[in-house]
């Protein structure tokens, strides 16, 4: 039956149709019959109590030279829409927690929010992960660089990467006893000559089946898309990010790949989130991608799937975990 389908994202003029994933899910759903509305951070409110949004009816269309048409925007309740899909690419900063606060009133009225708000607000993507250390290779979170230090003289070779960082951007890899190590806890520990205000950093051991891709399992209502996106590092690059020029390559699932998501699935249906991305990185989990996963539009494309129908499908036949 066609319902309400509202969007938060970030501005759709600056995406690249040929692989954004939200654009997958918005030609879907208007496939589907449902009405789509588009929304950005800043149209969001809380009127006495209740959750409102600057809504302007979009359609969109598989097409470079003009993907979307908006309409005049329009301040309604939220409780009006049948679906809200948060899908703003990461950091989850305060004021995207501030956006998850609307989206719990909206929720609790029973509008259909996905992922879950109070999800996103608690599992950040590289420490989600650690909640499954029986599928990691040995990780650190940290704001003490001797700390750090440690990890990497431990292990020897050690990828380095911020705690909100997404893209690839800001990781680094180091060995042991390399000069630039110092420099690199500057920059991603930062903090004052007192020691206080340090971010947060991830240390991980590095994995040299990086060489062989970066894979991105999707998974929809806790259980995995039987395809993955090798995205492999080019040239001397070691990171296998798109957005760092990895190449994507589509490969089945192996059962190291089944078994990881078997034991994290239970965990993502529990907590409402729908649709997430795990990375993994030879035999090992590395990120849990819960606020926008991406690579369904590739691999549609090598497979001959249809990703976001089949979420469209789960959100349809179960509405909720509750």
């Amino acid at each position: 039956m066609p319902r309400s389908v509202a969007v938060l994202m970030d501005p759709i003029g600056s995406i690249k149709i040929a692989k954004d994933t939200s654009f997958a899910l918005l030609l879907e759903a208007q496939r589907r019959g449902h009405q789509l509305y588009y929304m950005e951070q800043g149209d969001l409110a809380l009127r006495d109590g209740a959750p409102w949004a600057r809504l302007r009816p979009l359609r969109v269309k598989d097409d470079p030279a003009g993907w979307y048409a908006l309409g005049e925007a329009r301040w309604t309740d939220l409780r009006e829409m049948g679906t809200v899909l948060l899908r703003k690419d990461p950091p989850v900063d305060p004021q995207f927690v501030y956006d998850t606060l609307v989206m719990d009133v909206a929720q609790l009225a029973g509008v259909q929010v996905v992922n879950d708000p109070r999800a996103l607000r608690d599992c950040n993507e590289k420490v989600f992960a650690l909640h499954f250390p029986q599928c990691m290779a040995p990780t650190l979170v940290a704001r003490d660089p001797a700390e750090l230090r440690r990890f990497v003289a431990e292990h020897g070779d050690a990828v380095l990467k911020p705690l909100d960082g997404m893209g690839g951007r800001g990781i680094f890899r180091v060995q042991s006893g390399d000069k630039n190590l110092n420099s690199m806890l500057e920059t991603l520990v930062q903090g004052d000559s007192h020691g206080q205000n340090r971010q947060f950093t991830v240390a991980q051991k590095f994995i040299p089946q990086i060489s062989a891709g970066d894979k991105r399992i999707l998974m929809i209502d806790g259980e995995p898309v039987p395809y993955a996106l090798a995205r492999i590092p080019q040239g001397d690059e070691f990171r296998g990010n798109l957005a760092a020029g990895g190449r994507g390559e589509g490969v089945p699932l192996s059962d190291r790949d089944r078994w990881i998501a078997a034991e994290v699935g239970p965990e993502l249906r529990r907590r409402g989130l729908r649709f997430v991305g795990l990375d993994v990185i030879g035999d090992y989990l590395t990120e849990i991608n819960v606020t926008s996963p991406t690579c369904a539009r590739e691999l549609d494309k090598q497979f001959g799937l249809n990703i976001a129908g089949m979420l469209f499908d789960a959100l349809e036949t179960r509405p909720t975990f509750a």
